[in-house]
Parts: structure tokens; C-alpha cells; sequence
């Protein structure tokens, strides 16, 4: 900790130091003479310096090759931070605290400060906490059928087909739509197409609000799966293929093969694979509101309105997902500070949520 914070300290000084030492240098002349540095000659008046001192010195702002690799990694890291810093940090802390006031957009700069009054409404607001149970269940659907979709085909572009680049490149072409084109294309399959057909699609599964959720997963495992598909090739193709000829002499079968060396020397892709379907699933939102815009209408579930004690069961929308339900509250019903809160919630939320995520799939490849 001491050193952290030490660290920290000099990279708060270190860009004084270098313009400091920058003038000193254009206006001294170099000695030709042969003599030691300051800090080497032996002085044994002199009182030994601090460990901050020596830490310092040896490290930042010293001659010694590790401080000037050190000053070196700074200044060639300050472009990609100061963004960072700019566009991410800074907006960030002031969305914490917009969150606590009542911001409209029209009164911005005459926000009054409310304190936690908007976390406390969006915590007691059933709308917002059913968008939540909505994507968390839409993602774990999700995350579950884009990755098998994208491990099978993984399993069948990896084989020896003789148009399997071919194969490759159209799974993944999907991908390279747009998430808001790519909704309507989808909304008019399934508003037009399939409905021509009559039958058991003669009313579109956009309609009804207990299959709009199957059809956004299928919408968005029809674009997401090729990318997700790349990830699994190249961890199949890095296996040693002396593992999979030797497993073939042994008598091993085609499953026997994928349960005991594909699985576990493909465990990383999985947790890379899982974590990007995860963000993807839950900050879903241009494809959602280019095909359902939220809707359509369901009647709220009678557990869940049992939960907040309501005695009529109202009309929500059934792909209102925290995304969309973010975006109609700040910009339909112009509370952006009530939205900025919920924002943040989502993010912490997203947060613990990835890390647990990563965690256990940690885990899991330890085990595999």
C-alpha cells in the first residue's frame, strides 16, 4: 500500500519533473569534465535518505535505466489515459452526482441536490425492477443459445469441409449489420414474411408478449453467433492435433474426444465468450428498440405483483429492458436525473455481475 501510494504520487509530480528538467537541460551546457553525480558522491555527513527518497529516485526521477523506463511508459501511456480520463472517468463522477439531483435537461446548471430521493424511487418503482427481471432472464437465455449455436458451428467450419471458408465468412456476415437495420429487416420477417405463410405463424411472434422475448433471442443469436464463433475456431484450432491422434489410436469416439480435450483446452474461449455475450446481453438496445420499441403489452405476473403488493395487476411492456426503460425515463419523460440514477444502478449491478461471471468460469477451467 505504501508503495501504491508513493507510485501515485510520482506520477502526480512526474510531468513538473520532466518540464523541469527539460528547461534545465536547454539552458545548461553539458561539462566535459568526468565527475559523479550528486546523489552518488560519498558524503558521509550527509544523513541517508528516506525510503521515499531512495524509492523516488530509483524509480521515477532518478538516471538509472528502470526510472527513465519508467518515465518513458508514462508519457507514451498519457494519450490513452488522458481519454480515458476525459471521456469515461470525469463524465462518470459527474453522473453520480447528477443522479442526486433533480435534472430535467431544462434546468440544467440549476439542479438542486436531492440527495439518494431517486434511488429510492427507482427502487420502489415495479416497472424499472420487472425491466430488470426481464433482462436478467433474456440474458441468460441468451448467453446460453448464442453460445452453443456459435460452439457448434465452431465444431463444423473446424472440420474438414471443402467450403469451409466459405461457411466461415457467411456465419459471420450477420455480424457486420447494424443493430437498428438489422431490427427492422427482423420485424418485417416476422410481421410479413412468416405471416404469409398462415398456419401456426399466421400471427407474429412480435405480437404476443410471451414469445417477443424468443424472437429478440433469435434475432440477436443470428447476428452475435458468427462473432462468438471466431473466438471458439481459434481456441480449436491452437489444440495439438499429437493429443487428438493419439486419443484416435487409443479408440476414442467423437464425443469421448470432445469431453476430454476440446472442453478443457478450450475453457479460456469460454470465459472470453461469455463475458462478451454478457455486456452484449444485458446493454441490449438498438436492436430491441428497432424491433419491438419495449412492447408488446403483457399483464404484469401475478408473483410479481404480489411482491410489491399491488392488487390489479397492471399492463407492462414485455421487452422493456433496462436499456430502453433507461431511455424512455431520461429522454420521453425528460427525469434525467431519475435516469442517470438508474444508470448507475445498472452499471454496479452489470459490474457484480461480470465479475462473478468470470469468476466461476475461472473456476471451471481449473477444474477442466
Amino acid at each position: 500500500m505504501y508503495r501504491i501510494l508513493l507510485g501515485t504520487m510520482a506520477i502526480v509530480f512526474l510531468p513538473i519533473f520532466s518540464m523541469v528538467r527539460l528547461f534545465r537541460r536547454l539552458i545548461t551546457k553539458k561539462s566535459n569534465q568526468t565527475t559523479l553525480p550528486a546523489h552518488q558522491a560519498s558524503d558521509t555527513s550527509k544523513k541517508a535518505p528516506s525510503y521515499a527518497v531512495r524509492f523516488w529516485r530509483d524509480n521515477w526521477f532518478g538516471d538509472t535505466d528502470k526510472s527513465q523506463n519508467n518515465r518513458v511508459f508514462f508519457w507514451f501511456l498519457v494519450p490513452a489515459f488522458g481519454s480515458f480520463l476525459l471521456f469515461v472517468i470525469l463524465p462518470f463522477i459527474q453522473g453520480l452526482y447528477l443522479s442526486m439531483t433533480n435534472w430535467t435537461g431544462l434546468n440544467t446548471g440549476r439542479e438542486v441536490f436531492i440527495g439518494l430521493e431517486n434511488y429510492a424511487k427507482i427502487f420502489a418503482d415495479f416497472r424499472f425492477v420487472f425491466s430488470f427481471f426481464r433482462t436478467f432472464a433474456y440474458s441468460v437465455l441468451n448467453i446460453l443459445v448464442i453460445n452453443v449455436v456459435a460452439f457448434l458451428l465452431a465444431l463444423l467450419v473446424t472440420q474438414n469441409l471443402k467450403f469451409k471458408n466459405v461457411y466461415r465468412a457467411g456465419f459471420f456476415m450477420p455480424n457486420l449489420i447494424g443493430g437498428l437495420v438489422l431490427g427492422y429487416i427482423w420485424q418485417f420477417i416476422y410481421n410479413r414474411a412468416l405471416t404469409s405463410l398462415g398456419g401456426a405463424f399466421a400471427t407474429s411472434v412480435l405480437q404476443r408478449g410471451d414469445t417477443a422475448l424468443v424472437g429478440l433471442i433469435a434475432v440477436v443469436t443470428w447476428q452475435y453467433a458468427g462473432y462468438i464463433m471466431m473466438i471458439y475456431i481459434a481456441a480449436i484450432q491452437n489444440i495439438p492435433q499429437d493429443l487428438v491422434e493419439a486419443s484416435t489410436i487409443d479408440g476414442a469416439n467423437s464425443f469421448q474426444k470432445l469431453r476430454t480435450i476440446t472442453f478443457p483446452l478450450v475453457a479460456q474461449a469460454f470465459t472470453v465468450a461469455m463475458f462478451l455475450t454478457l455486456i452484449t446481453s444485458f446493454k441490449q438496445f438498438d436492436t430491441v428498440m428497432s424491433l419491438t420499441q419495449g412492447g408488446p403489452p403483457m399483464v404484469l405476473p401475478e408473483w410479481f405483483g404480489n411482491f410489491f403488493g399491488l392488487t390489479t395487476l397492471p399492463v407492462v411492456n414485455s421487452t422493456n429492458l433496462v436499456a430502453i426503460n433507461i431511455y424512455q425515463t431520461a429522454f420521453t419523460n425528460y427525469s434525467l436525473g431519475e435516469g442517470q440514477a438508474k444508470a448507475i444502478v445498472f452499471f454496479f449491478i452489470l459490474l457484480v455481475v461480470s465479475l462473478i461471471q468470470v469468476q466461476y468460469n475461472k473456476k471451471k477451467e481449473v477444474e477442466f
